[in-house]
């Protein structure tokens, strides 16, 4: 189990609202192209223009985001919070886990650029820490 400060809690809260309202879902369908295998029902997925404007992919990127507030409401079961969604994941959709580290890549990423100098490392590592237990969640089925 992760220990979280009541520092870490509300840095943790306080970048996802962010998150909400400037993370595109499809970085991670532009940086990594072969992560679009998982996605073929979404239509056009061709070019950088055509998945940032791929309603199919905003959808599924606010499910990710909605994902993440759950994570961030249940900080302390995270792993029981996304029991179903690793199975789910790893029995039905054969998504392979790496691909949770590199969505969470991308989330820094842009993180990162949104807030420039205001990301301390105290922030990033908390934000980084949130993620990581994230993906070890996410990933636990596969274990």
């Amino acid at each position: 189990m992760v220990e979280w400060s009541d520092s870490e809690r509300s840095t943790i809260a306080s970048t996802l609202d962010l998150c909400i309202f400037i993370v595109s879902y499809g970085r991670v369908l532009i940086v990594y192209p072969w992560t679009q295998r998982y996605f073929g029902a979404f239509g056009n997925l061709s070019s950088a223009a055509a998945i940032l404007g791929n309603p199919k992919v905003s959808e599924h990127g606010r499910t990710v985001l909605n994902a993440l507030d759950k994570a961030v409401k249940n900080l302390d079961n995270i792993k029981g919070t996304y029991s179903e969604l690793s199975q789910l994941h790893c029995d039905k959709l054969n998504v392979d886990p790496d691909n949770f580290r590199l969505l969470a890549d991308c989330l820094t990423i842009v993180v990162a650029s949104a807030f420039g100098s205001a990301l301390s490392p105290a922030v990033q590592a908390t934000w980084q820490k949130f993620l990581s237990v994230v993906v070890a969640a996410l990933s636990s089925r596969y274990l």
